[in-house]
């Protein structure tokens, strides 16, 4: 009898199920529509190709799991708090979406809070972005980081662990820095404040990012579910050269951008310092900090070039 090679035949262990794109979509059947087409084009960021199909066949399913989810943890900390004998002190469920820059994580972010505040067990849905926890650029410049601006070294991490610590922990209100994408800075005046939703959404680079060190607290430790928006790095390069694009013929023609000097360059002038920083910056980012904390998400979209997700990837319970 020849010899069978059992571990090349058998079927590869993963911790996630494996969802195509059309068995995906097949989870929306019977599901309402919620957003307009004129909805969603407000939603979606410059360069992203959203549309109402995608929406329907990606997110809406995504967002009534994610509201299961939501329902399921509250359902549990009831009866926790019943058995105990305490008062139900129940949080709000904290979602964290990271990605790349480009990828598009923070039009999933703002899609996803208005579509799962359309479900009846999550009416009331907050949505918070780590830029607020850069360091201000006064600060950055006396430790030598403005070159590393998105980079893990560049957040109050700290800051940002208490801000959740306190989400976590049932406070009436909690107060989160305003970070202006105009200024390309923290604005001091200004802050986002969250009042007890009952999920909050928090988008950034490096959310999944493991302790800093071994005693320390991450700020995956307080999400109860995590969204991972993957998507081949040649393509990420083309969309943020597009979008680097499109920002001079919009933000950047703003007279109170800090980009400003950007809007009156030549088109060859401004793909080549779109590419210099993508290469310079965000792809080192990406690759030595971004892309090595995907396998730490609860889901994983992964997109194709065209900016639709092709599959994604579900941790089992």
């Amino acid at each position: 009898m020849p010899d069978v090679d059992t571990a090349a035949s058998a079927p590869r262990l993963t911790p996630y199920r494996e969802i195509g794109r059309e068995e995906w979509a097949r989870l929306a059947a019977g599901m309402p529509q919620p957003l307009t087409e004129t909805e969603v084009v407000q939603l979606r960021g410059l360069g992203d190709r959203l549309d109402v199909t995608e929406v329907r066949e990606v997110y809406l399913p995504l967002s009534r799991l994610l509201s299961l989810y939501a329902h399921a943890t509250k359902q549990l900390g009831a009866e926790t708090a019943s058995f105990l004998g305490e008062p139900d002190t129940t949080t709000p469920f904290v979602i964290g979406v990271a990605g790349s820059v480009a990828v598009g994580k923070s039009t999933i972010a703002r899609l996803l809070r208005e579509l799962m505040s359309r479900w009846a067990d999550t009416p009331r849905v907050e949505l918070v972005t780590t830029d607020g926890f850069l360091y201000p650029n006064a600060e950055l410049e006396r430790r030598g980081l403005m070159d590393r601006k998105g980079f893990p070294e560049s957040y109050d991490r700290r800051a940002l662990v208490e801000f959740l610590s306190e989400v976590k922990s049932g406070a009436s209100e909690v107060r989160a820095p305003f970070y202006s994408h105009m200024r390309y800075d923290i604005m001091p005046d200004a802050h986002v404040t969250v009042r007890r939703p009952d999920v909050v959404i928090v988008e950034g680079l490096n959310v999944l990012q493991p302790p800093a060190a071994p005693n320390d607290v991450a700020v995956s430790d307080l999400f109860d579910f995590s969204i991972y928006v993957d998507a081949d790095p040649a393509h990420i390069e083309q969309w943020y050269v597009d979008r680097f694009l499109a920002l001079r013929q919009a933000a950047f023609s703003n007279p109170n951008s800090y980009f400003r000097v950007f809007a009156d360059i030549s088109d060859d002038e401004a793909v080549q310092r779109a590419l210099g920083y993508w290469r310079d910056i965000n792809l080192p980012n990406l690759l030595e900090n971004v892309l090595p904390t995907r396998h730490r998400a609860s889901l994983v979209l992964k997109k194709g070039a065209d900016h639709t997700v092709e599959r994604v990837q579900l941790r089992k319970l």
